[in-house]
C-alpha cells in the first residue's frame, strides 16, 4: 500500500485566527510549520503542539525559504497587517509554494479581491470580519435558532436550537418527527448535558436537548411553524460597535429591509459609519452604558448585536439586553472558554470571526488534500464546541458506494449521512435512497480525522 505524502502547510502569523488554524490541522497530522516573529509566543506554541517553528518575518524571503516555503502544498498568511499578508503569499509564489490563502480584513482591499488575486497568484482571500457577519446575518434571518451554518451554496442549512420546556418535541423518538408533522428535516446531532449523540431514529428527545437540524430554509420555516415557535420577525436591530463585522453586518441587514442603529464610542469612526451607511442611525456613545442603551430604544429592538473588541463587554451588554426582553441576543465572543461560559448564562449565540475564519480556510484545505480522489470536501464546520463536525462532499464520479441503497451501506458508529443534494433537489435520506455521482452530501461525525468519504464506511 502506498502512504500518502503529508500535506506541508506554511502558517504565517500565530495570532487569533492563525493560533486556532494550527491547532486544528497539527491535530489531523498535517506538516506544519509556523512563522512568527515574537519567539515567546512560538515556544509557546511548541511546547502545546506537534510543528515545527520559524522566529522572523513572514514577508523576508530568507524566513519562507529557512520553513521551506518552496516546498509547501500551502502557505497561510494571517499575520497582524493586510498588506503583510498579501506580500507574503506574492512572495511564497515566488519561491514556489503551490497554493496561497491571505486573510485581508479592510474592506477597500477586499472590494477589489477580484482585481488583485490573479496578480497576487492568490488561492483564496478571507475575511474574518465578513465571515463573522454573514453568520450573524442567518441567525437574525432565522431567530429561533441559536446557530445556522449553509451547505450546498446557501440551498441547505444545519441549525442549532435548544428544547424548552413543554415543546411539541419533548418525549418524542425521531423516527416519529416525520409521521407527526410531514416536514422533510432531519436531527443530525444532539447535546445533553455534557454528552454529544449522532441519533438514531429511537432516540427520544427531553427538554434542554442542543439540537442540530438539517433541511431546506423553506423547510425549516415550515417545521418551526409548525411545533408551535413564535415566528419573529427581526425588523429592528440595535448594534453595539461599529466596527468591520458591524459594517458589514449593517450593510447586509440594510439590504433585508431591517431597521439598523450603531453605537460607537469612537466619534471619527461614526463619521466614516454616517458616510459609508447613509441607511443606518449612528449614535456617538458608549453601548457599555446602559442608560444610553435604554434611552436609544433597546426595549423596542427585536435583536440587540454586542460588536466591541472586548469579549466582556459583548457579554455584559447582551445580558442587559436579555433582562430588557429583547427577543433575540448575539454576542462576538472570540475566546473559546467564554462561548462557553456565554451559553451556559443563556445568551442565545455567539459568534468569533477567528473560529468562522478556521473553518473557512479547514474547508479549502480538506478540499485540497484529497483533490486527487473520487470525492471532494466542499465546506467543513465545527459544531458543539469542536466536538461534532459536519461535511459536504462533492462525489465526482461512480465508485464502489454510488447506486448501493443507503440500507446495504454500513458506515461506522457515530457517524450519519444527512442529506443528500442532487440536481437542485434536496433530499433527506431513508434506507432505500442511493448515491449518485454529481450528488453533494452531508455527512455528520464526531470522528475529526475525516478526510475522504470512504472514512466513514464500516
Amino acid at each position: 500500500m502506498v502512504r500518502k505524502r503529508k500535506m506541508k502547510i506554511v502558517i504565517i502569523g500565530d495570532g487569533k485566527v492563525g493560533h486556532k488554524l494550527t491547532a486544528q490541522l497539527s491535530e489531523e497530522d498535517y506538516d506544519i510549520v509556523l512563522i512568527d516573529q515574537n519567539e515567546g509566543k512560538l515556544k509557546e506554541a511548541l511546547n502545546r503542539l506537534d510543528i515545527f517553528c520559524i522566529t522572523g518575518n513572514g514577508a523576508d524571503a530568507d524566513v519562507q525559504k529557512e520553513a521551506g516555503v518552496q516546498n509547501a502544498d500551502l502557505v497561510i498568511a494571517c499575520a497582524s497587517t493586510d498588506e503583510l499578508n498579501m506580500l507574503s503569499c506574492l512572495l511564497a509564489r515566488r519561491l514556489g509554494a503551490r497554493h496561497t490563502i491571505a486573510r485581508v480584513r479592510n474592506p477597500v482591499y477586499y472590494r477589489q479581491m477580484g482585481l488583485l488575486k490573479e496578480d497576487l497568484h492568490l488561492s483564496m482571500a478571507v475575511n474574518p470580519e465578513l465571515t463573522a457577519a454573514m453568520e450573524i446575518a442567518r441567525v437574525l434571518l432565522l431567530p429561533e435558532t441559536s446557530k445556522v451554518e449553509t451547505f450546498m451554496k446557501g440551498r441547505v442549512e444545519l441549525v442549532e436550537f435548544t428544547l424548552r420546556e413543554n415543546g411539541l418535541l419533548v418525549d418524542l423518538p425521531l423516527k416519529e418527527i416525520y409521521r407527526k408533522f410531514q416536514i422533510k428535516i432531519l436531527v443530525c446531532a444532539v447535546k445533553r448535558g455534557d454528552e454529544i449523540y449522532i441519533p438514531d431514529g429511537e432516540f427520544v428527545l427531553q427538554q434542554g436537548d442542543k439540537i442540530h437540524i438539517t433541511a431546506s430554509h423553506q423547510e425549516l420555516e415550515a417545521f418551526f411553524k409548525a411545533i408551535g415557535k413564535r415566528l419573529l420577525k427581526v425588523k429592528k436591530v440595535l448594534i453595539g460597535g461599529g466596527g468591520h463585522v458591524c459594517f458589514y453586518l449593517a450593510l447586509q441587514l440594510l439590504q433585508a429591509g431591517m431597521q439598523v442603529k450603531i453605537i460607537e464610542r469612537d466619534e471619527k469612526r461614526c463619521e466614516q459609519l454616517c458616510e459609508i451607511l447613509p441607511k443606518a442611525t449612528i449614535i456617538h456613545g458608549d453601548a457599555a452604558d446602559h442608560a444610553l442603551l435604554l434611552e436609544e430604544g433597546i426595549r423596542e429592538a427585536d435583536a440587540f448585536v454586542a460588536l466591541t473588541g472586548m469579549d466582556e463587554e459583548n457579554i455584559i451588554m447582551s445580558l442587559f439586553a436579555k433582562t430588557q426582553g429583547v427577543g433575540k441576543v448575539v454576542a462576538k465572543v472570540n475566546e473559546d472558554s467564554r462561548a462557553q461560559l456565554v451559553e451556559e448564562l443563556g445568551i442565545d449565540s455567539t459568534v468569533s470571526a477567528k473560529g468562522a475564519t478556521a473553518d473557512a480556510i479547514m474547508s479549502y484545505v480538506r478540499a485540497r488534500n484529497n483533490s486527487y480522489s473520487s470525492v471532494n470536501i466542499e465546506t467543513a464546520y465545527r459544531l458543539l464546541g469542536g466536538k461534532v463536525e459536519a461535511l459536504e462532499f462533492i462525489i465526482k464520479e461512480e465508485c464502489q458506494f454510488t447506486n448501493v441503497p443507503l440500507k446495504n451501506l454500513a458506515t461506522k458508529a457515530n457517524h450519519l449521512i444527512a442529506c443528500i443534494g442532487r440536481k437542485g433537489k434536496i433530499i433527506i435520506p431513508n434506507g432505500e435512497d442511493h448515491l449518485e455521482a454529481g450528488d453533494s452530501v452531508i455527512v455528520v461525525t464526531k470522528d475529526h480525522i475525516i478526510n475522504s468519504f470512504s472514512d466513514i464506511l464500516a
